[in-house]
């Protein structure tokens, strides 16, 4: 199938039965492909449960919590070209991953593709999808689907070499909306990113999330990011839009204060994007504001 091209890397922190549950489906996977997991630091017997029932899996045990930064840290032990992300609570359909790997095989820039996402146990289409497929981007003639301004880091095939040129996903950001930057940066050095809705990913959400956490940081993350990557005008528009549009709460203030707070270092890493690169992302910024699957709540 994928004659030993992806090795599928997964992170965890504390979600043992969903952990066990997404190397059970890749373990049936024909593909067959290596996998790695990191444990982000669980305390719930996670890596003694792995390592009873799926021995064949490396498992990485950093001894804190990295946040996306794991996956990092798992990509440093991948020898295949190809390398397939997906969370404990999410797997790749069969076949999936032997059409992901023919693809980055046969357009050599291109440097990801995101699968269409189903959501179980209904197996109804992600929100998220729409918005995928109805991208506003246009790239060159070859691409496999529609092209993307970012990806999905549990639902997205990568080529390996592309996520170490750009030094992976930022350890400031640590997790929650980390793509964003991750994917500006593969744009920036000419990399395509591409939506094929023939790969899918089935996700199950697990309930073990601190859906206020995750608010938080999604939009301290969007703010370093339009500090960290897109011209003034840019990053002044996304800063009001956002302080207009979030919750009126602690967690929301809490946000700002902590995006605040890092404006010395995305100071000193400031970096604007190209203005081919700038372009996507102006386009992309009326579809994210419709877009039924990014609302700050929780």
């Amino acid at each position: 199938m994928t004659g030993g091209r992806v090795t599928v890397v997964v992170i965890t922190h504390n979600r043992r039965a969903e952990l066990l549950r997404t190397l059970d489906r890749l373990a049936a996977l024909p593909e067959a492909p290596s996998v790695i997991v990191t444990d982000n630091a669980s305390t719930d017997g996670t890596a003694a449960a792995v390592a009873r029932r799926h021995p064949r899996v490396r498992l990485l045990r950093p001894g804190r919590n990295l946040g996306a930064v794991g996956r990092n840290l798992a990509v440093r032990y991948v020898a295949t070209p190809y390398v397939a992300f997906c969370d404990d609570d999410t797997w790749w359909a069969p076949g999936s991953l032997a059409r992901a790997a023919g693809l980055l095989d046969r357009h050599p820039r291109l440097a990801s593709v995101t699968a269409r996402i189903l959501v179980e146990p209904g197996g109804t289409e992600d929100p998220i999808v729409e918005e995928l497929r109805d991208s506003p981007l246009t790239g060159p003639s070859w691409l496999p689907g529609p092209a993307l301004g970012s990806v999905l880091a549990a639902a997205t095939c990568l080529r390996a070499d592309a996520f170490r040129e750009v030094g992976g996903f930022s350890a400031r950001l640590w997790l929650g909306g980390e793509e964003e930057l991750f994917a500006a940066d593969l744009a920036a050095r000419g990399w395509w990113l591409a939506y094929v809705p023939d790969l899918t990913i089935h996700h199950q959400p697990s309930p073990a999330r601190d859906a206020t956490l995750r608010r938080v940081h999604g939009i301290r993350n969007t703010l370093w990011f339009s500090w960290l990557r897109r011209p003034l005008p840019a990053a002044l528009r996304r800063t009001a839009h956002l302080a207009r549009t979030v919750p009126r709460d602690r967690a929301s203030l809490r946000a700002f204060g902590q995006a605040a707070a890092g404006l010395p270092w995305v100071l000193r890493e400031r970096r604007v994007v190209p203005p081919a690169v700038e372009a996507r992302l102006r386009l992309l910024e009326g579809a994210q504001r419709r877009s039924r699957a990014r609302r700050y709540v929780g």
